[in-house]
């Protein structure tokens, strides 16, 4: 039985109980040579989010915002993994089976993202690419990227295993970034760009998992209460770096009910035939967003034309669970559903047959159909507060 799980992001890494010490003692050759799945079977996104974005367009949308640009974790990573050395991928087949062409992209879930649906929504683009594709076009650099890698989190401690792209250097990402978009519109061009930009940041669930509840690493430093503030300035110097590049519409999201997530509830099991979110992590999580809650106007008091808003997953997603008369909601449709995902949910015939009936794709992250609800929570009460009174 698995004792400790972390992974992509709502955000976990699942190794077992008895393999810790061996994990804790590879070499990271030992560790990325495990690697064997490459980006996309060959295939990337770009051209099909190319044929989509046209789409959009020639649907005669006015779209609020020129582009959309994305930070964070799993929930939001379109596939950057996919070109880095690290196991930590969801380009593998049943991941993707609702995404237009039925192919792995590298997002983990069964099909889209909440980002991908909230790009859409808005008249941007009906996919968002990762910005690590080799293949990306002018348009697809000038309507926005993600730099989300999953795995990822504000504390740099929590890639340190898994080799994958922290939201400290994801910033320098968003550096190159602005170098090729002004090489494609012009310095002047470039800099209207960002600052019109919808800018999405979510992460913070991989550093309470791997850091704190199932691997007590930063207990030996901290409290809950410390190292959540110790997170939420790592989030603020973040929000400070991407302003001073040119970012003005900044939305971050709250950590969701991490002791809903399935594999969480699958590390504290005590009564197989009783699965229970676990209240200690939820409450945890609940007491981050507050604080969240708080931070964010502080910051933006700080940061002259900024607009800072915060969107709640939590509830949102809590509501899904609590009133499962539409959903399955303590195991994944995935694998197992109860600790699968990436390498361990790798066949089709381990997929349920019908994903939208779920809350949870694997046993972490939500399916399309739950990321399309809170995209649509998130264009009725989010985005408004970014526009003009």
């Amino acid at each position: 039985m698995g004792d400790w799980v972390r992974y992509g992001a709502f955000n976990l890494l699942f190794v077992s109980r008895y393999s810790i010490s061996i994990v804790a003692n590879l070499t990271a050759t030992d560790v990325f040579t495990l690697t064997a799945v490459q980006p996309l079977h060959g295939r990337t996104t770009t051209s099909l989010d190319d044929h989509h974005q046209h789409q959009c367009a020639s649907a005669g949308t006015n779209p609020k915002f020129p582009a959309i640009i994305i930070f964070g974790d799993s929930t939001v990573d379109p596939g950057n993994n996919n070109y880095i050395d690290t196991i930590f991928k969801g380009n593998v087949a049943p991941y993707g089976i609702n995404f237009p062409g039925h192919v792995p992209t590298g997002r983990f879930s069964d099909g889209k993202l909440v980002t991908d649906f909230v790009a859409s929504s808005l008249g941007i683009k009906d996919a968002v690419p990762p910005f690590l594709d080799p293949n990306l076009s002018d348009d697809n650099l000038r309507t926005g990227v993600s730099f989300a890698s999953s795995g990822s989190g504000y504390d740099d401690l929590t890639t340190l295993l898994s080799n994958v792209i922290t939201v400290s250097r994801q910033v320098e990402m968003f550096r190159s970034y602005i170098e090729k978009l002004k090489g494609i519109v012009g310095d002047e061009e470039a800099n209207n760009i960002i600052a019109q930009a919808l800018v999405v940041v979510s992460a913070g669930t991989n550093d309470l998992i791997f850091n704190f509840f199932d691997i007590p690493t930063r207990r030996l430093e901290f409290d809950i209460s410390g190292y959540q503030s110790f997170l939420l300035q790592r989030l603020e110097d973040f929000v400070k770096q991407i302003y001073d590049l040119g970012c003005r519409n900044i939305v971050v999201a709250g950590l969701p009910p991490v002791g809903c997530l399935p594999v969480q509830m699958t590390v504290r099991l005590e009564n197989p035939m009783n699965r229970q979110c676990l209240e200690d992590q939820n409450s945890d999580a609940r007491s981050y967003n507050e604080k969240l809650v708080k931070l964010l106007p502080e910051i933006q008091a700080e940061l002259p034309r900024s607009k800072l808003v915060y969107a709640d997953i939590y509830h949102p997603l809590m509501d899904m669970i609590i009133h499962p008369q539409q959903y399955e909601t303590t195991v994944g449709c995935c694998g197992t559903g109860v600790l699968g995902l990436s390498l361990f949910c790798k066949s089709v015939t381990s997929a349920c047959g019908n994903p939208s009936q779920y809350v949870f794709w694997d046993s972490v992250h939500p399916t399309q159909q739950v990321y399309r609800q809170l995209a649509k929570y998130i264009v009725k009460e989010v985005v408004p507060k970014l526009l003009p009174n």
